[in-house]
């Protein structure tokens, strides 16, 4: 199974059915997706694009309309897509394009398009062909392009029950370019609910639009969570369609699941792991108040292991370094063998992350390696910090980070939004955090500065500390 193959499968059973809306913008049926994809593939062959070429684009969250047909556009033509939110800095596109030596770049407004033809016009594709390079966050440096083939894009696609066959529309605010929006649009070609977003989240207007279509599915980063029910949007509009609501790009603070079900009556909050390296690889959890802290175990026949030093595998309860081995062929990072020999192992993904799994093959997140604060002799969880801090009722978002300390070598700050004053935060946490886990500095912002991804970015918050 290809993407594009899959595509034209649903146009041809359902031309009419519209797979995906922009409120306020639009929608696209599958036949007028297949209809522009193909004419932009025979397009791109006519202005020289050819198999395995790399094609960036360029395009914002009010343009998913056009992202979609481009997208599958560049598939069918046989070349290989480039996503890149037009949030990015422009200098970071410039050096993302020159990385993967793209020979074409798309951008809004700039869909070529050519009437008639047929298939024999263009390059087809096979399940083994490279189809995506997406550049990940650069969280913990510089970011790297991680390749996949249209095999590893369409794993499980195309089965005989769709997804998510409980509602007729499945919402979503992420962005292009990010690993979870390219979730959101497999979802879009291969799901039952018609795909709906907006151009611009706000916790208001993401809340309206799940009134209006009466989403039964709704997915969201744990930034837009506590941004709704800060705004307190489940007093001003009507949530109970939503019967699934999914998490996903970061941990979830158990308060802030606690708070989503009684925000979201009706749902089932679902917490998913996963990474741009590991997809589609992941953990789910539905949130179970008995392991408030867990990402849940593997599903679709992916695997999880927890591993020393060594790359040997640890018994339950033993932290270490959290493996994942995806069900479907593997990725790699694009035109550098070293850290792809690095992080892919033998169809394992090294997540960068550390953790251990319970008895019953639940996974639990320790921090990521390049977050925990050695401090002294100890080392110390930024998640395990946050999880103490967001207990407190007057923090609405809190980021725990690293800062240089005398004696210590470095120690735990914290950054809070929420209006509780330091010297209350400080006592409340005395009685959840070891002393060598308690802040030495807390700092108070309006909000937390992230990344295009929608993660916290810890390297700004030690800038700001400093």
């Amino acid at each position: 199974m290809t993407l594009p193959g899959l595509l034209r499968q649903r146009a041809a059973a359902d031309p009419g059915r519209v797979a995906m809306t922009v409120h306020g913008s639009g929608s696209l049926t599958f036949g007028e997706w297949e209809r522009r994809s193909y004419g932009l593939a025979r397009a791109l062959r006519g202005r020289g694009i050819r198999r395995g070429d790399r094609v960036g684009l360029v395009f914002g969250n009010g343009d998913w309309l056009d992202y979609a047909v481009a997208f599958f556009g560049v598939l069918r033509a046989g070349a290989v897509a480039v996503p890149l939110s037009d949030r990015l800095a422009g200098g970071d596109v410039d050096a993302m394009l020159a990385h993967c030596g793209a020979t074409a770049v798309l951008r809004p407004g700039d869909l070529p398009y050519t009437e008639g033809g047929g298939d024999e016009d263009l390059e087809p594709v096979a399940p083994g062909d490279p189809a995506q390079i997406l550049y990940t966050s650069g969280t913990t440096g510089r970011p790297k392009g991680v390749a996949a083939t249209h095999a590893n894009l369409a794993y499980g696609c195309g089965g005989r029950r769709r997804p998510f066959t409980h509602s007729t529309h499945l919402a979503h605010a992420f962005p292009v370019g990010t690993n979870a929006g390219q979730w959101m649009l497999v979802n879009a070609v291969d799901a039952h609910p018609e795909v709906v977003t907006l151009p611009r989240f706000t916790p208001g207007r993401f809340a309206a639009l799940i009134e209006r279509y009466r989403a039964g599915t709704v997915f969201v980063v744990p930034a837009m969570a506590i941004e709704m029910l800060a705004a307190g949007v489940q007093t001003r509009h009507d949530l109970s369609s939503v019967l699934l609501l999914g998490s996903a790009a970061a941990p979830l603070p158990a308060r802030v699941a606690g708070d989503l079900g009684a925000a979201f009556p009706n749902a089932t909050i679902t917490n998913y792991y996963t990474s741009t390296e590991a997809a589609p690889a992941q953990t789910v959890m539905i949130f179970d108040p008995e392991r408030p802290s867990s990402v849940g175990r593997p599903v679709s026949g992916g695997a999880v292991r927890i591993a020393a030093a060594d790359g040997g595998a640890l018994p339950p309860g033993a932290t270490g370094e959290v493996w994942m081995r995806s069900p479907a062929v593997a990725r790699a990072y694009y035109g550098d063998e070293a850290a792809t020999g690095e992080v892919f192992r033998g169809g394992w993904v090294r997540m960068g992350d550390l953790g251990y799994l319970d008895d019953d093959g639940y996974l639990y997140l320790v921090d990521r390696e390049s977050d925990v604060i050695k401090s002294g002799a100890y080392k110390v969880s930024t998640i395990h910090v946050e999880e103490a801090v967001h207990r407190h009722p007057g923090v609405v978002e809190a980021a725990a980070f690293g800062v240089p300390h005398p004696t210590l070598g470095k120690a735990v700050a914290v950054a809070v939004v929420g209006t509780v004053p330091h010297e209350e935060l400080r006592i409340f946490l005395k009685d959840l955090l070891a002393p060598h886990e308690l802040p030495v500095r807390l700092i108070t912002l309006d909000a937390l500065p992230r990344n295009h991804g929608g993660k916290v970015d810890k390297r700004s918050l030690r800038e700001v500390a400093a």
